[in-house]
């Protein structure tokens, strides 16, 4: 039994006898006298339990407390000393990733935790110190909509946004009804019905710049609907109607790339010389054409070839900048 179990069993015993002798504790919890003694006097002084010794019955119980006494309640939840470790790490790592976004939610609750574990083997501030979250190039975004977004995707009901369209520099006004979430390299993206365009779209959450609930429910799209328009494709650009990329990935470059996983449907092999061999599948090449570039001459488009004429554009026009 862990710190935190004994505290709830100890809470336990209070509420069920008037009065509980240091022998019984000591046997329940399966702990020495200065352990139980530890136990209540952190209980009083970090959780403000209203602990006191009643001579009469010669045992521990609960007094009134005082109405201007700290309030005194365990958390319903209780988790043991791995489990909010784990619990801990993960807000870290959620902080630094989206900076903000959880903090007003998880904040109480940290504070809660960490006051349990502040004599434990490992601290928060331990936790932090050791864990190192580096997020170079990442992108900076104000998501001042999100709460509202979330609200109306949980609570099925429609929104109205106003959406900038980065390509063509203009701010279109849309009604929606929200299907899910998705965090994706460094953003967010609303799956959604849009009801100007009648027709499924995602929508960069960071490129809403107005959100407003609507009284109307949302209009439902299945699971399988969703996944047939928006992720049968690789990337976040998915759609239904997909093309199937070949890619070469050089003998040296594939000790890297064959542990990727760039598509749920992707097919690989080896050919006789030690090429790595992709196929998958893909609707919008413009994420693709991104990840085929970063590795240059490591990989070869072998098709289609009006991907690999593409690649073959965008390496010309590289190459004249350099040659200037």
């Amino acid at each position: 039994m862990n710190r935190t179990e004994r505290f709830y069993r100890i809470d336990q015993l209070f509420n069920q006898w008037r009065a509980v002798p240091m022998q019984m504790m000591i046997d329940e919890l399966g702990v020495s006298r200065a352990t139980v003694n530890r136990d209540i006097e952190y209980m009083r002084d970090r959780l403000h339990a209203p602990i006191v010794w009643d001579r009469e019955s010669r045992g521990y119980c609960y007094d009134t407390p005082l109405s201007n006494s700290p309030s005194y309640s365990l958390p319903g939840l209780w988790f043991n000393e791995s489990e909010a470790h784990a619990l801990l790490t993960m807000e870290h790592l959620l902080s630094k990733i989206q900076p903000g976004l959880l903090k007003l939610h998880i904040a109480p609750l940290k504070t809660r935790i960490k006051t349990l574990l502040e004599s434990g083997d490992h601290s928060t501030d331990e936790i932090e110190k050791r864990i190192r979250i580096l997020p170079m190039a990442s992108r900076r975004m104000k998501l001042a909509h999100f709460e509202t977004i979330a609200s109306a995707l949980l609570n099925r009901r429609r929104l109205a946004i106003l959406h900038y369209n980065r390509e063509t520099g203009e701010s279109v006004p849309r009604e929606i009804s929200p299907q899910r979430l998705a965090h994706y390299r460094d953003n967010w993206y609303l799956d959604a019905w849009c009801h100007t365009r009648n027709a499924l779209r995602s929508f960069s959450v960071d490129a809403i710049k107005e959100a407003v609930l609507r009284d109307k429910k949302v209009k439902p799209v299945s699971d399988k609907v969703l996944h047939k328009e928006l992720s049968a494709g690789y990337g976040i650009f998915a759609g239904k109607n997909t093309r199937k990329a070949k890619l070469r990935f050089s003998p040296w470059i594939a000790r890297w790339v064959s542990r990727e996983d760039w598509h749920p449907a992707q097919k690989s092999k080896y050919d006789e010389e030690g090429y790595y061999i992709l196929t998958l599948p893909y609707a919008n090449d413009t994420e693709l054409l991104m990840d085929i570039l970063r590795y240059g001459p490591e990989v070869e488009v072998l098709s289609p070839k009006s991907l690999r004429q593409k690649i073959a554009g965008r390496l010309t026009e590289t190459l004249k900048i350099y040659e200037n």
